[in-house]
């Protein structure tokens, strides 16, 4: 049987939800706990109680359900950042697409877009001569790396097994 949440246990799994920082959601909460040592050796205790673990869990699934949030989306919105090109934001003659032309893959790559419009001329002789326009993209790089961790194709630990027996050789200068 699962033990019912106190206001403070609720408190703090809300706060962990924001960022899943369990030392900074513990301190947000316990405002009598100002070491990050405390903090941290308490809220990781907490993570391990099974109704903690539950109401997280279950506030998670909801966050999804209620945002259609699934795994196969988080993958298509990445792999549009990750296989972006450059040469669909712009049409044949060189210049940079409208955006209502662009198809949804190339429209999700986009970070942000400025318009500068350029004008010669004061007051009423004031004459637009053309606009600047700048494409921001989403971090390609960061995109690429989050789908190779999720297929495993970049590690970060290696791990090594042999049957053989192997020799390690320390070095370790003495100071003088």
């Amino acid at each position: 049987m699962i033990k019912e949440l106190t206001e403070k246990q609720k408190q703090f799994c809300n706060e962990y939800l924001i960022d899943f920082n369990a030392t900074r959601a513990y301190k947000a909460v316990y405002s009598t706990c100002k070491k990050d040592e405390t903090a941290r050796t308490n809220s990781s205790r907490m993570l391990t109680k099974a109704n903690i673990q539950k109401y997280i869990q279950n506030e998670i699934q909801e966050i999804q359900n209620n945002n259609k949030v699934t795994k196969q989306k988080v993958i298509d919105e990445l792999a549009k950042i990750a296989f972006s090109d450059i040469r669909k934001f712009y049409n044949d003659s060189g210049a940079l697409k409208k955006i209502k032309d662009l198809d949804d893959d190339t429209a999700g790559a986009i970070s942000s877009i400025e318009t500068f419009e350029e004008y010669e001329g004061k007051g009423e002789d004031r004459e637009h001569i053309g606009d600047t326009k700048k494409i921001k993209l989403f971090d390609k790089k960061g995109a690429l790396e989050l789908l190779g961790k999720h297929l495993g194709i970049f590690k970060d630990k290696v791990q090594i097994e042999s049957n053989e027996p192997f020799e390690v050789n320390i070095n370790v200068r003495k100071s003088e």
